[in-house]
């Protein structure tokens, strides 16, 4: 994602080389994470990935209008469940990444203890007032994921549409450093070449919302593993404090590091797909515990446990099936 948030500012602004916007995006980045400018990134980034996303469905409302139009019988042939052998480790690196992905949800824990949730709820002393208190906020994470559910899932369903249509269409392959000018093609073909400036702009703020929450989440979860591993100490807040403050500039310091020595964001990103997808079974594993072990004085309702098992039996029947076919 650093690679691509420099490549997206080079071809805005061709005059300066990629390894200058990947070292600027480091320091920025690693910047606004020491100096904790959640806030600011946070309401910049839903507003940009917002016009991003709505970009996205004007795009397949217009492919009707191209040479590149999808018919219901193609759509209803692509949702059939079969897959050719060499694509099934692209779609099991797609699977680790697409949607609320594994490090996502991961990472949803600290961002309710950011937002407040856990404080709001108070300390927990088993009253009946603390009880209400407490089911009054999963009951907003609830809707954290119902909303978060069908958002993601349709972007994702119109991107996968508009890559369907126009780069398989076209037999046009996303590979190296020209990934990013290749992706702009599923919005040039429908809205034109002036779409492809705001496809850009809306990449860049897509990707770098990306890179900064990512590093504010390890900047949190490292801590606790060192923590946990005597570390540090785990309690200590100013040491915690510190650990964060460092993390944040040595970690996008490797992402660049790494970006520049392999040099091709596509087998980045399934890699870390792959790594994603057998990250899931960590979370199923860490969920049924939770859901057993940790949180019989608040029963769930027949809803959430019914969606709990399918989600757990789904996540383990893909990543089998990936697993499967990958060895």
């Amino acid at each position: 994602m650093v690679g691509g948030s420099a490549i997206v500012l080079y071809l805005l602004f061709p005059g300066i080389p990629i390894y200058i916007w990947v070292i600027l995006i480091v320091i920025v980045s690693g910047a606004m994470i020491y100096r904790g400018f959640y806030k600011v990134v946070e309401k910049v980034s839903l507003l940009m990935i917002a016009a991003f996303t709505l970009a996205t469905f004007a795009a397949v409302f217009f492919l009707r209008y191209t040479d590149f139009s999808i018919s219901w019988s193609e759509i209803s042939e692509g949702l059939k469940f079969k897959l050719p052998a060499h694509i099934v480790p692209v779609a099991f690196g797609a699977f680790g990444i697409t949607g609320v992905a594994s490090d996502e949800i991961i990472a949803y824990n600290y961002w309710c203890i950011e937002k407040g949730y856990a404080a709001y709820t108070g300390p927990r002393d088993d009253s009946p007032q603390w009880k209400n208190r407490a089911r009054g906020w999963i009951i907003v994470m609830y809707l954290d994921a119902v909303v978060a559910m069908i958002i993601y899932t349709t972007v994702t369903a119109a991107f996968y549409l508009l890559g369907a249509a126009i780069l398989h269409g076209a037999t046009v392959i996303p590979a190296g450093n020209g990934v990013i000018e290749t992706l702009a093609l599923i919005y040039t073909q429908s809205l034109g070449s002036v779409a492809k400036l705001v496809y850009l702009v809306g990449a860049f703020f897509v990707l770098f919302s990306s890179v900064f929450a990512t590093l504010a989440a390890w900047t949190r979860i490292f801590p606790d593993i060192f923590g946990q591993l005597g570390w540090i100490k785990f309690f200590d807040l100013e040491q915690r404090r510190k650990t964060v403050a460092w993390l944040a500039w040595i970690i996008p310091s490797v992402w660049a590091i790494v970006y520049f020595f392999i040099n091709l964001p596509m087998l980045m990103i399934l890699s870390g797909g792959i790594v994603g997808s057998v990250m899931l079974f960590v979370v199923v594993f860490a969920a049924i515990h939770f859901r057993n072990k940790r949180v019989q004085f608040l029963p769930s309702g027949i809803f959430y446990n019914t969606a709990f098992v399918i989600s757990v039996l789904s996540i383990i029947g893909v990543g089998a099936y990936g697993l499967v076919q990958l060895f």
